[in-house]
């Protein structure tokens, strides 16, 4: 894929969807962190189903630290790997009060030594809290990156390296939200809806589906 393909394609993204974010409900950075640890393995809905109830009784590290393990447990029991991600999100506050003065840090080495934050949580924290150009590259980036040939490679690290490397200045910044989203609702594993890809003349994939017209993106329930 050429430049000019990839300077047309995220210009399509962006006058289809001018102010992209994440799906996930947060108020603060403090609770977009919490959200992104949680959503490990599990939907966005499951996890804003969760801290709909959970921050406004604890929206901070304090506060969660208050509820203690039994505490935060009832409020995310629905959420996969709730165990793991309780005692993480707990040691997280932790560290924050004792390290950062309660606030979330600024720069990927820090974040990467909190508890369930990796190099892709991390990311979408300067991402989306910070304002960064950050690329966190999940299954459906990794995905859309391939298949469409925007930014090929064998394992999410080189994806990300390219993306960074190749998508225009301009759109680097929300080039991680369209590429989520656009894997999540049309680019899909099993079954891409390409009657609906407004991409599809650029995308160099050679397993277009044209199968029978799909059903709207605005009728489809959440995924």
């Amino acid at each position: 894929m050429n430049t000019v393909k990839r300077q047309e394609i995220f210009s399509r993204l962006r006058a289809a969807n001018p102010h992209p974010t994440t799906e996930l409900e947060y108020n603060t950075p403090f609770q977009l962190l919490v959200a992104v640890i949680l959503s490990a393995q599990a939907t966005d809905k499951s996890v804003n189903l969760a801290t709909r109830k959970l921050f406004p009784v604890a929206d901070t590290p304090e506060k969660i630290l208050q509820l203690g393990e039994t505490g935060l447990s009832s409020f995310i029991q629905r959420i996969g790997l709730f165990r793991t991600k309780t005692r993480n999100i707990l040691t997280t506050c932790q560290q924050l009060i004792e390290q950062h003065n309660g606030e979330v840090p600024r720069t990927r080495t820090e974040l990467e030594k909190l508890p369930g934050v990796g190099r892709k949580t991390a990311s979408v924290i300067l991402n989306t809290a910070f304002g960064e150009p950050a690329i966190a590259v999940d299954t459906h980036i990794f995905r859309v990156a391939n298949r469409t040939g925007i930014a090929p490679g064998k394992n999410v690290l080189e994806v990300e390296h390219k993306l960074l490397k190749t998508v225009p200045k301009e759109f680097r910044h929300d080039a991680h939200h369209w590429l989520i989203l656009h894997g999540r609702y049309i680019c899909k594993a099993r079954k891409p809806l390409c009657r609906q890809c407004l991409i599809v003349d650029l995308c160099e994939f050679k397993g277009k589906n044209w199968g029978e017209p799909q059903v709207p993106l605005s009728q489809q329930s959440d995924q």
